[in-house]
């Protein structure tokens, strides 16, 4: 809600790789696979399939008018039909084209006027030779094609006092009910949908208020427009405060993606809802630091460091093969989480001691997870996944407050390694199974709401407890796919370099989740103290200085955030602050967006 102290601006370092690409088969299992994925653009899609049927048609009408022409001895007029079949689908092509780039220009004019309003000029000229090298720059592995756009900008920079994409709403129809709090905060009123039990409070600038605002007028698909999502999700019953959308909130399962909402782990008829965690459980980011410098390492070992991630670390849906497990082992990953790890030699003490919840959440019940999700989770730990999902290696380009930085060990010209994934096919399976369990059992106790993808559960009813034991354990699960993957990482950096992983310094800053539902205890506005049961969905934890939950080295600073940028974009650290906790229940936006543009997330960590 305030500026937040950025300890340092993580950006891609390997220029000469190209970016993993994932074909279209492949786009097509993630929409199964992976809860946080775009569907293709129904307009595109009705005029890719009209395009077809006419060329199939113009094909056969093509032939028959061949075969008369033949007879008639009309040889020359064949190539005129052919030519105006040619011409119809081009028009109609060029049409489509036309669509996009209009959409394209709304797009960019808005990024352009927000970063306009925050950069310096020398912050302008590396976002303009970020531009330059995004086409070739890449991260060493990743589950997808990275979304346009680098960002670098600072909340201490700004080059004018207007707001960041001032003008953006002129002539914006802005419904009844929704209004701006200040700057970077606005408001949606109670009765802006029948039933709602709180307000809807979003942070957002002009450019990003402007874009959500839009959506509801121009929404099409399966899902509602976020704005609305979280006007839904404030009618959940026993809800805390209002119901709050970060700054990158996108449509998504019942809760818009980037939605926070807590319930009252006291209150009776209080809900928990698998949407408000979404079908990655546990989806996060892990960062590793180092000690080698981005100057030290030439082309042919970046080069080479890079194909050894990607041969060593299986990506892409459904990707399976990188550790053996047995089911034993499976059920102790689900159950003990990171402390399983450490007795296997997967991990570090203080890889343990780094993670958001010393990686393993409490009451996990493997025995409320399926067999079938334990059947897909089996072969896929160790491995990345698809989506949004990468493993990058990073530069530190840019650093804001030196004191946070030297407590995470982060330098600038070192080189550091990003994980972003989650419990891939396990937790998919766990949020489906108890989404159809949790349908019945909701209108059997009468919790009656305005979406049907917010299907809920009262926390302490049977069905309830359930779920959060097998989220628990699914969450636990991502946390040692996070771990195994950075120890194949650090395997790949040893035998590269050919110098020992804790020689090369290569310890392990943070890992935050951004996909999970938590029991937390909050300080109200009254100064009374609730048990709450935290739902951030495509939002990450961010708590302030001197929180008993962060590791004894951060508590003077606060607990590092992990904003992931998009393949081949700006990655930040961040620390939680106490206005955070006080607005916010110590949450902030997730990055990584497939929504949105990384310039539109970063942008806004920085100012609001």
């Amino acid at each position: 809600a305030q500026p937040v102290p950025k300890p340092s601006n993580l950006k891609p370092f390997l220029p000469s790789v190209p970016a993993v690409q994932v074909d279209e088969a492949v786009h097509e299992a993630v929409k199964e696979e992976e809860e946080e994925q775009h569907g293709v653009d129904e307009e595109e899609e009705e005029g890719a399939e009209e395009g077809e049927h006419e060329h199939e048609e113009e094909e056969q009408g093509e032939k028959e008018e061949k075969e008369h022409h033949v007879d008639m001895g009309w040889g020359e007029e064949e190539d005129r039909g052919k030519g105006r079949g040619k011409d119809k689908r081009e028009k109609k092509g060029q049409q489509q084209h036309k669509r996009r780039e209009q959409k394209q220009r709304v797009r960019d004019a808005a990024v352009q006027e927000a970063m306009g309003a925050v950069m310096t000029t020398s912050q302008k000229k590396r976002a303009e030779k970020g531009e330059k090298a995004h086409a070739a720059a890449a991260a060493a592995v990743s589950g997808h094609t990275g979304a346009s756009g680098s960002s670098s900008s600072s909340s201490h920079a700004h080059a004018h006092h207007t707001h960041p994409g001032a003008g953006a709403l002129v002539g914006l129809d802005i419904p009844t009910g929704i209004t701006r709090i200040d700057g970077y905060r606005w408001r949606v009123s109670q009765g802006f949908v029948s039933g709602m039990k709180s307000d809807v409070v979003f942070f957002a600038n002009d450019a990003l208020a402007a874009l959500a605002i839009e959506e509801m007028h121009t929404v099409a698909g399966g899902f509602l427009p976020a704005v609305k999502q979280l006007a839904n999700v404030a009618c959940l019953p026993g809800i805390v405060g209002s119901s709050l959308g970060m700054p990158d909130i996108h449509s998504g399962y019942g809760f818009a993606v980037g939605c926070v909402a807590a319930t009252d782990m006291d209150h009776p008829e209080a809900v928990v809802s698998p949407g408000g965690v979404g079908f990655d459980i546990n989806c996060g980011v892990r960062l590793l630091r180092s000690n080698i410098k981005s100057k030290d390492l030439d082309e042919k070992k970046l080069r080479l460091l890079a194909n050894r991630l990607f041969d060593q670390i299986p990506t892409g849906v459904g990707a399976e093969g990188a550790y053996s497990m047995s089911d034993g082992d499976l059920k102790q990953a689900m159950a003990r989480g990171m402390r399983w790890c450490l007795e296997k030699g997967y991990c570090w003490q203080e890889d343990v001691d780094c993670c958001e919840e010393g990686g393993c959440m409490p009451d996990a019940d493997i025995s409320k997870v399926s067999t079938r999700a334990r059947r897909r989770g089996m072969p896929q730990l160790g491995t990345l996944g698809s989506g949004n999902h990468y493993i990058e290696i990073q530069v530190v380009d840019e650093i804001f407050d030196q004191k946070a930085a030297e407590a995470m060990g982060l330098e600038q010209g070192t080189v550091c390694v990003m994980i972003h994934s989650g419990s891939r096919g396990l937790g998919h399976q766990v949020c489906t199974d108890y989404l159809q369990q949790m349908e019945e059992a909701s209108r059997k106790q009468g919790i009656h709401l305005p979406d049907k993808q917010l299907t809920s559960v009262r926390i302490n009813s049977d069905h309830g407890r359930d779920y959060l034991g097998a989220m628990a354990a699914a969450s636990n699960f991502a946390f040692v796919n996070r771990t195994l993957m950075a120890n194949t990482a650090r395997h790949v950096f040893q035998e590269v370099l050919g110098t020992d992983a804790k020689e090369l310094g290569l310890h392990m800053v943070y890992d935050v989740a951004h996909n999970i539902a938590k029991q937390e205890t909050h300080t109200m506005p009254d100064g009374t103290t609730k048990r709450l049961l935290v739902h951030r969905k495509g939002a990450t934890r961010a708590f302030g200085p001197g929180h008993p939950q962060i590791p004894a080295k951060y508590r003077e600073v606060g607990q590092p955030v992990l904003i992931g940028g998009s393949m081949g974009t700006c990655s930040y650290v961040l620390t939680g602050t106490e206005v955070g906790m006080r607005e916010t229940f110590g949450s902030t936006c997730h990055g990584a967006c497939v929504c949105m543009s990384v310039w539109y997330v970063n942008l806004c960590v920085c100012d609001a």
